[in-house]
């Protein structure tokens, strides 16, 4: 399977800068971005305001540690530290270049008329008062949905409902 991206040089900043730009083109009206890593898990998020909503992409960042990049993909054999360094950048460069061509397919699909805003961007808007996405509030209980063959209660739809 092919990565999209994956020898891109494109720097991170200038997809984020890209990403901010498209944003501003199809109506957004606040951006922001933040990062964090705790040593174990790195995470980036872009978040934005558009059509009324807050709207944010999470996404897990490459670790530094992990064996692909401080091992060889061929033999296994350790890189050195610069390789190492250099396997985990180009790693974030494409993460940051996949989340950009994301974000502008998704608004070029609701600019096109193919989807709506609001479902396009269903997942990843912050539910009000919450801090959380639609996303993170609905897996948990559809994955247990999923599993048991079963909805919850949340997730069932009354009879005669017309939506």
């Amino acid at each position: 399977m092919s990565t999209y991206a994956k020898s891109t040089t494109v720097d991170p900043s200038r997809s984020r800068a890209e990403i901010e730009s498209v944003l501003a083109r199809y109506g957004a009206t606040g951006f922001g971005y933040a990062t964090e890593d705790d040593g174990e898990t790195s995470r980036a998020a872009v978040t934005f305001i558009a059509h009324g909503r807050q709207v944010r992409f999470l996404m897990t960042m490459p670790s530094r540690s992990d064996r692909k990049f401080t091992r060889t993909p061929e033999r296994g054999t350790p890189r050195s530290a610069d390789a190492a360094f250099k396997a985990w950048e180009q790693a974030c460069r494409q993460r940051w270049r996949a989340l950009a061509l994301v974000i502008k397919a998704k608004l070029e699909a609701v600019e096109s008329g193919i989807v709506t805003f609001e479902a396009e961007f269903l997942a990843h808007t912050i539910v009000p008062g919450t801090g959380q996405t639609v996303s993170e509030q609905i897996e948990p209980s559809l994955a247990l949905a999923i599993e048991s063959g079963r909805a919850p209660a949340m997730l069932q739809i009354e009879s005669g409902s017309t939506r």
